[in-house]
C-alpha cells in the first residue's frame, strides 16, 4: 500500500508521495512514486502512482519511452492537461489488459490508480485522479485535494485545513502533515517522502524535498503536531453531565 496526494490552489500546487510498498515483520520495499514529465518553460507534468507496482512501472515506462522517441502523441505533444489525462489513461488500460489474465490466474489484483498534476504554457494548473479504469475526475475550487492509496487517515487535517485560497507554503506543510498521520497509525505507508511544490505559470519545478526516514525536520514537524493537539485537546470544554437532552430511561428500548 501507498499514500499519495495533490492539493490545488489558486497559487500553484503540491503533490506529495510516500514510497512504500510492502511491509511485514522482516521486509520492507520502497519504491518512487512520484515522477516528473516536465519541459521547463512549456510544461509541467507529475504523476503519483499507487497499486500493482508491475503495472504502474509499465505505464511510467510506456511513457517515457514514448517521449524518447518523439511519438506523435506523448506528454510534450498533447496541447491539453485534458488530453494528457485521457492519454494516460489509455495507457492503464492497455498494460492492465496485457497483464490481467495472468496476474488474476494467481489472485493477484492489476488495479491501480495515479494522481496527475500540472500546467502547460498560457493554461491553467489542473489537478485529476486516473482510476484503475482509465477515466478520471478533476479538483475543483471546491474540493481542492485528490487523494489515492491509504487516505482515510491523512484525510481529517485536509479537511479542517485546506481551501483553495490556502497559501502553497501552508498546503506542503499540510500535505506532509497528511502523510506524517498516515505513517503513525498504518505500517504499510512510510518514507522516504517526495514533496514537490509548484509555483503557477513558472513552468518548472523550482522546489523538491525528499525526507528520509529519521530526517530532522520529519521528527520535528511530528512532534510540534502532537504537541498542538494535545494543547487543543486539553483546551476543549470538559463534558456538561448536568445537560441533559432527555431521561436516558426514556431511550432504553425493552422488548
Amino acid at each position: 500500500m501507498t499514500y499519495c496526494l495533490g492539493i490545488i490552489t489558486d497559487t500553484g500546487f503540491v503533490m506529495a508521495s510516500d514510497s512504500r510498498t510492502n511491509a511485514g515483520v522482516d521486509h520492507i520495499s520502497t519504491y518512487r512514486k512520484l515522477f516528473d514529465f516536465s519541459k521547463p518553460g512549456d510544461r509541467v507534468i507529475l504523476l503519483c502512482t499507487a497499486g500493482n507496482l508491475s503495472v504502474t512501472q509499465g505505464i511510467v515506462s510506456e511513457l517515457d519511452r514514448d517521449i524518447k522517441s518523439q511519438e506523435d502523441v506523448n506528454l510534450h505533444s498533447l496541447p491539453s492537461m485534458y488530453e494528457v489525462a485521457r492519454y494516460i489513461g489509455t495507457k492503464l488500460r492497455k498494460v492492465q489488459e496485457i497483464d490481467e489474465h495472468w496476474l488474476k490466474k494467481d489472485g493477484i489484483e492489476p488495479k491501480c490508480s495515479m494522481l496527475l498534476s500540472g500546467q502547460i504554457k498560457e493554461q491553467e494548473p489542473c489537478l485529476f485522479l486516473i482510476y484503475s479504469q482509465g477515466n478520471f475526475i478533476h479538483a475543483t475550487k471546491e474540493t481542492p485535494f485528490l487523494q489515492i492509496g491509504e487516505t482515510k487517515y491523512g484525510k481529517p487535517i485536509l479537511d479542517r485545513t485546506l481551501s483553495f485560497r490556502t497559501h502553497l507554503e501552508a498546503a506542503a506543510k499540510c500535505a506532509l502533515l497528511s502523510i506524517d498521520s498516515t505513517m503513525k497509525s498504518n505500517i504499510s505507508v512510510g518514507p522516504p517522502i517526495n514533496l514537490v511544490l509548484y509555483e503557477k505559470d513558472s513552468l518548472e519545478i523550482k522546489n523538491f524535498l525528499k525526507l528520509r526516514l529519521g530526517d530532522p525536520y520529519l521528527a520535528k514537524i511530528r512532534k510540534v503536531w502532537e504537541e498542538c493537539l494535545k494543547q487543543g485537546f486539553n483546551e476543549i470544554p470538559d463534558i456538561d453531565w448536568q445537560h441533559r437532552g432527555s431521561d436516558f430511561s426514556e431511550d432504553v428500548l425493552i422488548d
